[in-house]
């Protein structure tokens, strides 16, 4: 467990299926930190709105669902299980017609102001792990550390592909369809008007291309310690 006198609030930030995730659960496991997912939440509202056949135009119906929306993360068999109104939704919020509509939900701003407040009251008590979009931008631009994680498009195409077929029973999937939709979300993401996705001024920089789970997590320790003292 990592020794320190305050706190801390660690950032991780970067496109779809880059490996942010993957390091932010690995990074709290090591440390002993809580850690949140902030893209399962938009997910979920996003779930929840196609769910309810709402229009996304429809900024008023969209804050009747929120008013009427509770959000949490559990444990189950020791995995992180998001819950959505008490529901374990985890494995249905990770289907490509979520995939497929989250970006444009995430532009809302109503929805954006809803998750962000959660997650700033989540996260105030410290010594968590956060991944997303805009973490250390938005939600916590004084996170004690934040870090960006990228790798190239085919790679993270390869890598949502072999998850969704590992989590599906679709066999029509294709790695091209699977790819067309990253092409899409980062272009949604990057150039949304609210909380865009861009590299904080003072994050560290990780390319997971060519990294093993293993020397992604020991680096992002290493900055992690060099940071703190």
């Amino acid at each position: 467990m990592l020794k320190t006198p305050r706190k801390l609030i660690i950032a991780i930030d970067g496109f779809s299926s880059s490996g942010k995730s993957t390091i932010a659960k690995d990074v709290a496991k090591n440390l002993h930190f809580k850690y949140l997912d902030t893209g399962a939440m938009y997910r979920a509202i996003t779930y929840k709105i196609l769910k309810h056949n709402i229009d996304l135009q429809d900024m008023q119906s969209i804050q009747n669902l929120l008013d009427k929306t509770s959000i949490d993360f559990k444990l189950v068999k020791g995995e992180n299980h998001i819950f959505l109104d008490d529901v374990d939704i985890e494995d249905k919020i990770r289907e490509l017609e979520v995939a497929n509509n989250v970006s444009e939900v995430s532009t809302i701003q109503i929805v954006r102001e809803f998750l962000v407040k959660l997650q700033q009251e989540i996260g105030k008590s410290g010594n968590i792990v956060m991944d997303g979009r805009d973490i250390g931008t938005v939600v916590f631009p004084n996170a004690d550390v934040k870090f960006f994680v990228s790798a190239s498009l085919k790679t993270r195409a390869k890598r949502r592909f072999e998850e969704l077929k590992a989590k599906s029973n679709d066999k029509n999937l294709k790695i091209e369809e699977v790819e067309a939709n990253l092409v899409k979300r980062d272009k949604i993401d990057s150039e949304r008007k609210h909380s865009p996705l861009k590299v904080a001024e003072d994050a560290i920089l990780i390319d997971t291309e060519n990294m093993t789970k293993q020397e992604q997590l020991n680096f992002v320790l290493e900055k992690i310690n060099e940071k703190i003292k």
